[in-house]
């Protein structure tokens, strides 16, 4: 058979594009993104050693955010934005292990911040100190509500059992504890649970991303070993959902050769959209024969799902690969060194999504997604 050099080369350009085209990693049009890094900007929030508060525990000076700086909620407030983040001391040698507290940064174009002395919630004397001492509040989440004021979902670690709390505030600084948003449900069948990582529902409303209710009701996505959802009339105490047996009702899971085999863990407040509802999640690589090859084993990236807005249990969409991924230095370098983008706020703010997420369980960075000039997530491993 006579060899022909045009055919050949024609296989070969369309081969290429394929490969150009999934190394692209084109989003699909109800998914945000993608998201930019700033250049020469991240990480925006990185540890000082220099800031000290009297912890009401010790009833001592602590070098409360010289270790880490990582895990941030975001909201907007007013002209600026307020990103909240997760600080741990340096009382302990491994994650889990140091005292967690939340600090206050607030921004008014996005990317330059401007930091507290002290952190806005801690453990104390009150009425969480079961829940979170010695470990501290982990891993905030926040949204705006109707009337102005603001809710935060977050993790109480004793260092026993992880509890999804609640706390609210009207101005991001004082906060009101309510302790673990599922002591009520159920006669408390779930107050002890095992329990992390919340996303309230929100609509892009007058250009700021507020809670809203869905058929009378507000809705929130947690977990991290699969997505459940939970409704509440209060915002403060929270119902999960059950399946027909009575358990825990699976939405999404883990799924085998994909980028969230081990884990997935919901990120910032999820999004009402003319498509249906987005959730960005963190989905965590296994470190078996379960992982996605293409990835880093352990690491975690960052992955969409859309759910019905007529059904918020229904998943009808879910990327197959993340849209964003450990790539920069400063996100493979840290006390997680397997690579972490953990994302966990998220603002409308001066017409572009903001995207804020942790790095390696060490710094805080910021991605930035323009509506008007839709972009490909981040390109795949070749």
């Amino acid at each position: 058979m006579k060899f022909n050099k045009t055919l050949f080369f024609s296989c070969v350009l369309l081969l290429s594009s394929f490969i150009l085209q999934a190394q692209r990693n084109r989003l699909p049009d109800w998914a945000l993104g993608g998201f930019v890094r700033p250049s020469k900007i991240n990480p925006v929030i990185a540890p000082l050693s220099g800031s000290v508060f009297n912890c009401p525990m010790q009833n001592k000076l602590v070098a409360w955010e010289s270790n880490d700086t990582f895990n941030p909620a975001a909201v907007v407030k007013n002209d600026s934005v307020i990103v909240l983040y997760r600080a741990e001391d340096k009382s302990g040698v491994a994650i889990g292990e140091r005292t967690s507290r939340i600090g206050y940064a607030a921004t008014a174009d996005g990317i330059k911040m401007n930091r507290l002395d002290a952190p806005v919630l801690y453990p104390a004397e009150d009425n969480a100190k079961e829940y979170e001492w010695k470990g501290g509040c982990e891993d905030p989440r926040v949204a705006a509500t109707e009337d102005g004021s603001f809710v935060m979902l977050y993790t109480e670690w004793n260092n026993k059992v992880p509890r999804l709390g609640v706390a609210t505030s009207p101005d991001l600084i004082h906060w009101t504890k309510h302790g673990p948003a599922f002591k009520e449900a159920y006669d408390g069948r779930f107050k002890d649970l095992a329990s992390k990582s919340a996303s309230i529902v929100t609509k892009l409303i007058n250009n700021k991303l507020i809670v809203t209710k869905i058929n009378g009701k507000y809705w929130m996505y947690w977990g991290e070993t699969f997505v459940n959802a939970a409704t509440s009339t209060d915002l403060i105490n929270w119902y999960p959902m059950l399946d027909e047996k009575g358990n825990l009702k699976q939405l999404i899971t883990t799924r085998p050769g994909y980028f969230d085999s081990d884990l997935t863990e919901c990120g910032p407040p999820a999004i009402i959209t003319e498509k249906g509802i987005v959730l960005l999640y963190n989905g965590k690589n296994a470190g078996d024969e379960r992982r996605d090859q293409r990835f880093t084993p352990n690491a975690y990236c960052a992955g969409q799902v859309l759910f019905d807005l007529n059904d918020p249990t229904k998943a009808i969409a879910r990327l197959d690969v993340p849209f964003l991924r450990p790539m920069k230095d400063f996100e493979k370098s840290g006390q997680y060194k397997a690579g972490t983008v953990f994302i966990e706020g998220l603002v409308y703010f001066h017409k572009k999504y903001f995207l804020y997420y942790g790095c390696a369980d060490s710094r805080v960075a910021v991605a930035i997604y323009d509506p008007s000039a839709k972009k490909p997530g981040d390109p795949l491993p070749r």
